[in-house]
């Protein structure tokens, strides 16, 4: 069956959007091989009008791109019958749009949720609440519904969940399970395995894999209250994607984390819309490098091969400080985990045939590349920028040197995201 690779899409951060916004995004998203976005649906009315210029907007362009709605359980009521109501408005208003994302050999409407398994809907069960919902969305749209969620629930429940049609691995792209007890081997090389648990309970339903470039959040008490890292290092980002490719044939759907969840500092997508008071961390750090890196791999993923390599490029991203800085006018205090951390810059380098890169700073260090991808890092210091180049034949093909980056040791604010750039 073929492979379909989508973004997850905070609609709660589209407050100010026009339609205008709505056909950038879906331009850039598919000029980069995603086929879709995954609408974050959350409690706020507005919403609803933001997903109608969403669909109007895409009324506009030819380009084949699709919709599904990932209902946010951790926002949306759930405790009584009549609360789904708020799905059913959603579907019976949307839901026989063409732009909707239908899946299976006989198509259905595809439906996910962010967590739910707290959500009974006056059911006895889990399993039963998921039902009704499924019937009353059916009946909504007059069609029968594909229901693949991300539950944090033991994935040996599936097998006896009649109710699911797969399953979402929303934690499966980040290493979650390290601390500050963990070993410095797997901190350097995590294992990223919870796919296999959750393949194998499924017994051949829909399995939708996460992957996700990075992640920090920094909220105090007096907000969500969420301030922690997950390690990012070590080219996760790739490492994750080629993971993915090698198991293909048990991956039915990839959902990039994300498109626009500044929050977390994981978006691939442009810095716009209305951040959720994320702005201290966010402004001034994109993403759009991973966003170019990943148009790579999402056709790999889809065609099953790797493609030569036509273009000569050099991908770079790093923190903006070291993890040891303290920072003079936080309030919130340093991220759990940030000791995870490593001061270094990762770069990936992209050769159409062998060259040698060379990565300034204090020193030099050159390395001579083969044809195709390769990983490369370099210790950061304070004051250190990003100057990298590419040469062949005593001829520079490439070069990333961003001006707007230095590692700066005194912070005024704590900030473990990335600063991402490109050649």
């Amino acid at each position: 069956m073929k492979k379909y690779v989508f973004a997850h899409f905070m609609v709660g951060n589209t407050f100010p959007y026009t339609q205008q916004d709505w056909l950038e995004d879906i331009t850039l998203a598919y000029e980069h091989n995603i086929d879709g976005f995954a609408l974050n649906i959350g409690n706020e009315a507005w919403q609803l009008d933001r997903i109608s210029d969403c669909f109007a907007a895409a009324s506009k362009t030819k380009v084949p791109f699709w919709f599904f709605f990932s209902f946010d359980m951790s926002s949306l009521p759930s405790t009584t019958a009549e609360d789904i109501q708020f799905m059913c408005r959603y579907v019976r208003r949307f839901g026989k749009n063409e732009r909707m994302f239908r899946y299976g050999h006989d198509p259905s409407l595809f439906v996910s949720t962010f967590a739910g398994e707290q959500s009974l809907f006056g059911q006895p069960t889990l399993d039963d609440a998921w039902n009704f919902v499924k019937d009353r969305l059916a009946s909504a749209v007059q069609c029968s519904i594909h229901y693949v969620p991300s539950l944090f629930i033991d994935p040996a429940l599936y097998s006896g969940m009649t109710s699911l049609d797969g399953a979402f691995n929303w934690n499966g792209s980040w290493p979650v399970h390290l601390n500050s007890n963990s070993t410095r081997q797997e901190i350097e090389c995590p294992t990223l395995d919870s796919d296999d648990e959750h393949i194998r309970n499924l017994n051949g339903r829909t399995f939708m894999s996460a992957v996700s470039p990075w992640f920090f959040t920094h909220y105090g008490p007096e907000s969500w209250n969420k301030n922690w890292i997950y390690r990012g290092d070590d080219w996760l980002f790739v490492r994750r994607w080629e993971q993915l490719v090698a198991m293909r044939d048990r991956v039915d759907i990839i959902q990039i984390i994300s498109w626009n969840d500044y929050g977390e500092s994981h978006y691939i997508g442009p810095i716009k819309g209305a951040q959720p008071n994320s702005q201290s961390w966010v402004d001034g750090y994109p993403h759009i490098a991973f966003l170019k890196m990943a148009k790579y791999f999402i056709h790999t993923f889809k065609e099953g091969r790797y493609p030569p390599v036509y273009e000569d490029q050099i991908f770079a991203w790093a923190r903006p400080h070291p993890k040891n800085a303290v920072a003079s006018s936080d309030r919130v205090p340093k991220p759990e985990h940030w000791d995870l951390t490593d001061d270094k810059v990762w770069v990936v380098v992209f050769a159409k045939s062998p060259a040698t890169v060379s990565m300034h700073g204090r020193s030099t260090f050159k390395v001579d590349v083969r044809a195709g991808l390769t990983k490369l890092c370099q210790a950061l210091k304070p004051k250190d920028s990003i100057d990298i180049t590419m040469e062949r034949n005593e001829v520079v093909v490439a070069k990333c040197s961003p001006s707007k980056f230095t590692f700066e040791p005194r912070p005024t604010m704590y900030n473990f995201n990335v600063f991402t750039a490109c050649s």
